[in-house]
């Protein structure tokens, strides 16, 4: 699937939906609102892309840790 619910996210994260719609909200997690109800959904590549700055951003504070 291109794009997942915000139900689904919370589950491949691990997490609350609340955090995930927080996510959203704060535009830190790309989302789009589809159909007359306006339901959100994340493409799976931004997903992804999220995750990957997430292990970016762990790396650089392990390395700043460890230069302190």
């Amino acid at each position: 699937m291109r794009f997942l619910r915000l139900e689904d996210v919370a589950e491949e994260l691990n997490v609350k939906l609340p955090q995930v719609r927080a996510l959203v909200k704060s535009g830190e997690l790309p989302a789009i609102q589809i159909g007359g109800r306006g339901m959100w959904r994340v493409e799976r590549v931004a997903l992804e892309n999220y995750i990957e700055e997430r292990y970016a951003q762990a790396r650089n504070d392990i390395a700043n840790e460890s230069q302190a």
